[in-house]
């Protein structure tokens, strides 16, 4: 599908996979600041591509990115072993769980099956793991993410490179707080956006009137999660697979611990490192204490990219073959996206 993409639909996916205006009327700002890096466009012109990318399948949502640990709750990386002549019985198991977010295929001499566990309380983690063992009859390993240094996943096009627009600030004047827990009308405000603003001309005054709120108060509360991590960032959400982003690497090393303080921030680098984490490892199965999540349009551009981030992890440790492994998804058996209904309601302030 990324083939079939023009030069100005490749410039509005380079400029706004992020920073979009947090304004009334914000395709006027955003097409403006096209115009000002060459690429001749208004606002009309931009609100209606970017619907046609929607449409299309080429975005997953246009939106706010909500990020789903700052709002309530807690969701961790779970890996398990699925036999081969029961595997697909194994995944409609897992996947009957309305906790399991999503759930994949990967490649791995045992551990192949690789879920999210998402969950208001953090004690459920143990009881969702504790009922999967009991009906599959294997055991699960449970990876929460003890440092994360990075989640930003983005994904370029060739074609213009618009990727420095950030019009991020153009949006009300707002403190952040340090707020832990939602209000009730923040709460109507996130369960409304999740799953993207609408793609109007006024995406913001749209969930304002749903929400029976102020459209002031929804420009201001929304640049104020944004400032305070509730929201990772707004603007357009790739299908990285519609983009042609097919080789999906999850790349795993045993980092001494004495220096993975170092090692973390210098891999989050990478524009192609999409999420750098660190996690626990599991004796006599998984030694493995770093994660680092690759994407490529190609085998070899994949391959090209891991040889980077080993380049770069030999800068700190003597890094052998036996320290890292590289698990690429075969298949996806559930991606229903983290549901925050749950989570936020949970973290909600009662009066």
């Amino acid at each position: 599908m990324s083939e079939d993409l023009g030069t100005v639909d490749r410039a509005v996916l380079n400029a706004f996979q992020g920073g979009f205006p947090v304004v009334e009327r914000p395709f006027e700002p955003a097409a403006a600041a096209l115009a000002d890096h060459g690429v001749d466009i208004d606002a009309d012109e931009l609100l209606t591509r970017v619907q046609d990318l929607d449409d299309a399948g080429v975005l997953t949502r246009f939106g706010a990115l909500i990020n789903a640990e700052a709002i309530g709750g807690t969701a961790t990386l779970v890996a398990t072993h699925a036999p081969e002549d029961s595997y697909d019985e194994h995944a409609e198991i897992i996947n009957a769980y309305p906790e399991v977010a999503h759930n994949y295929e990967r490649e791995h001499p045992h551990l192949n099956m690789w879920f999210v566990v998402s969950v208001a309380e953090e004690s459920r983690v143990e009881e969702v793991l504790a009922e999967i063992e009991a009906e599959t009859g294997e055991e699960t390993y449970n990876l929460p993410k003890q440092q994360e240094f990075h989640v930003g996943a983005k994904f370029p096009v060739e074609g213009p490179q618009t990727q420095d627009i950030d019009c991020s600030a153009l949006g009300p004047d707002v403190t952040p707080t340090d707020s832990q827990s939602l209000t009730a009308d923040e709460l109507d405000l996130v369960l409304e956006i999740q799953d993207g603003l609408p793609v109007t001309a006024t995406p913001y005054a749209d969930v304002a009137a749903e929400i029976d709120a102020d459209v002031d108060w929804v420009l201001e509360t929304i640049q104020r999660f944004n400032m305070e991590g509730k929201v990772r960032r707004v603007g357009v959400i790739p299908n990285h697979y519609a983009l042609g982003y097919s080789e999906n690497g999850m790349t795993v090393w045993d980092v001494p611990d004495e220096v993975i303080d170092e090692v973390g921030p210098a891999i989050a680098e990478f524009d192609f490192v999409t999420h750098c984490y660190e996690r626990p490892r599991h004796d006599g199965v998984w030694p493995y204490n770093f994660f680092a999540m690759t994407h490529g349009r190609s085998e070899a551009e994949s391959q090209e990219r891991i040889q980077q981030v080993r380049d770069r992890m030999a800068k700190h440790w003597d890094v052998s073959e036996d320290d890292w492994d590289t698990l690429f998804s075969t298949r996806i058996l559930k991606k229903t996206g983290i549901r925050l209904d749950e989570r936020a309601r949970q973290n909600t302030e009662t009066a």
